[in-house]
């Protein structure tokens, strides 16, 4: 509080008179632009009538896209196309009228349908969303006739752009691009030719040059968006669909370095964005995000593999000769380890930040309990006074000190790959993976995420976490899918010998086994202490168990 007034209020007022500003600079520079002669009343009026179309777009953002206005650069980005699509378009009308001059067989008058205004709109599709490509499509569409003084073009503008927009969705080749431009064109050319024919001018000798150019515009509008799309993905550092697809590759250095170093984290990857893309559209992300972002969320592993089961293949665990919180810490660091490792291979920003998430602020359990265990014991074996300093001189164990440094999940993709790690590391620890023991499995990981308060950041439902859980079932169940038994083998026998040899002798003599947890650490779980914890009947390990 200052002055009685929250000083969260002041900060979100000042945001909010800045991106005012924002729109009153783009409308100033938009009224120029629209400027077909000069004076202070045209000017004005120009100003006034951009100032209202980009008001309508701002309130229609905060009211359907509010994501955007987290970032003033978003709002500056569709500012600067707003602008620069009417520039582009003066630019190109000054080409192709000298153009027509020049050849002398082609009318001035058709030069204005060569214009690709639509370009604007297939590149805001692109990098935003078709929702803000269609507002787009109209105030660029209003702007362009309020420049030209033409009623009728418009309604081209408008067709063309829609068409541009809606031939890009879902795009995820460059080459889309170039159809998208066909398209585009095809659709310019046969509204020109409705115009002409509502204006009565079909047969006359403009109908030949309004084609040619109407349909020129399917090269222009590729070159313009195949040139800028690029450009803007790196200025703004947006992500498309189109550079997703590129990191999808399993053959980029990250991946081929994890599944040469770390094989058990590379396919505990692979698998968690099988279940994360199965899980996208039910809540509403994008599936190609949630995939990429699965494959790179545990690159950090690559700097110490050994210290994480899946990647130690029999051999000794590392964390038998470390304190519980010194193993705590070596888990903890492959959050910040895929942060830098993500930065240096310049990985997208929402990449890196769901790498940050995909843990939250969780208890790393196991090493906690392992540490109050021992704290509590070694308080037992003190009998004497003159034994006080050994307890003196260890430090009780706090949960914070056992926790990730967070932030908390704050997208509903970086919630999936939270839950969908979680439950495919602990899915290791079925015995008998069948459907119903998958299903409570899922359910109890989830809920236990849900409790501890991970998922209040972020924007899921009580309904897309019942429907996330519902895809998690059905893909883990195909995975884990039984087989029969080959006639004149054995490999029930086999199991239970390889199952003996995998019992080790813990530092006071106990058996225990290893066990793969959620967040994929070496986990050994004495036999009695996952007696004294078991959560169900079936075997399924307790979320206390789990971290």
């Amino acid at each position: 509080m200052k002055n009685g007034v929250p000083i969260t209020s002041k900060h979100n007022d000042l945001a909010d008179n800045r991106k005012y500003g924002i729109l009153v600079v783009f409308a100033l520079l938009s009224a120029a632009i629209v400027q077909s002669k000069f004076g202070l009343e045209p000017f004005i009026g120009g100003f006034l009538v951009a100032c209202l179309l980009l008001v309508i777009l701002y309130r229609d953002i905060i009211r359907y896209k509010p994501q955007y206005m987290k970032k003033e650069s978003m709002l500056i980005l569709l500012g600067v196309m707003i602008v620069g699509t009417v520039a582009m378009g003066r630019i190109f009308h000054y080409f192709l009228l000298n153009l027509s001059k020049g050849v002398g067989s082609l009318s001035l008058e058709g030069a204005v349908f060569g214009m690709p205004i639509p370009a604007g709109a297939m590149l805001v599709a692109l990098l935003f969303d078709f929702h803000t490509a269609i507002f787009f499509s109209f105030i660029v569409s209003l702007l362009s006739g309020l420049w030209l003084h033409d009623t009728v073009y418009p309604v081209y503008a408008f067709v063309g752009s829609l068409t541009a927009a809606f031939s890009v969705i879902r795009c995820k080749k460059r080459s889309v691009l170039l159809r998208g431009g066909f398209y585009t064109g095809i659709a310019n050319t046969i509204t020109a030719i409705i115009l002409l024919l509502f204006q009565g001018e079909l047969l006359t000798a403009k109908t030949i040059s309004t084609t040619v150019f109407s349909l020129s515009t399917a090269i222009s509008i590729t070159a313009v968006v195949s040139v800028l799309l690029p450009v803007f993905e790196h200025i703004f550092h947006i992500t498309t669909d189109i550079s997703l697809l590129e990191l999808l590759d399993l053959n980029q250095p990250l991946m081929k370095n994890l599944l040469i170093a770390a094989p058990g984290t590379y396919h505990h990857s692979v698998i968690v964005g099988n279940l994360v893309e199965s899980a996208a559209e039910a809540v509403g992300v994008n599936p190609l995000l949630a995939r990429v972002s699965a494959y790179y969320h545990d690159i950090g592993k690559l700097k110490m593999p050994e210290y994480f089961v899946e990647n130690q293949s029999g051999r000794a665990s590392k964390h038998e000769k470390l304190t519980p919180h010194l193993s705590s810490m070596a888990i903890v660091s492959h959050v910040k380890e895929g942060v830098e490792l993500a930065r240096q291979a310049k990985l997208p920003q929402l990449i890196i930040e769901i790498i940050q998430q995909h843990h939250g602020n969780s208890l790393i359990s196991y090493f906690y309990q392992k540490a109050r265990e021992q704290f509590e014991g070694l308080k037992t074996d003190i009998k004497s006074p003159r034994d006080q300093s050994r307890l003196e001189s260890v430090y009780e164990p706090f949960e914070d000190d056992y926790r990730y440094s967070g932030p908390k999940p704050q997208t509903r993709v970086a919630a999936l790959v939270m839950m969908a790690d979680a439950v495919e590391a602990s899915s290791r620890v079925l015995s008998d993976p069948t459907p119903a023991r998958i299903a409570a499995l899922v359910d109890k990981i989830i809920n236990h995420i849900f409790l501890e308060g991970q998922l209040d950041e972020c924007e899921l439902t009580l309904k897309d976490i019942s429907e996330i859980k519902k895809y998690f079932s059905y893909i883990l169940t195909g995975i884990l899918h039984k087989r029969i038994d080959y006639p004149g083998f054995n490999f029930s026998d086999e199991s239970k010998r390889n199952a003996a040899k995998d019992i080790e002798r813990g530092p006071r003599g106990e058996a225990h086994l290893t066990a793969h947890t959620l967040d994929g650490s070496d986990k050994e779980l004495s036999k009695t202490y996952k007696n004294r914890h078991s959560a169900t009947q079936e075997g399924l390990t307790g979320t206390s168990q789990i971290i």
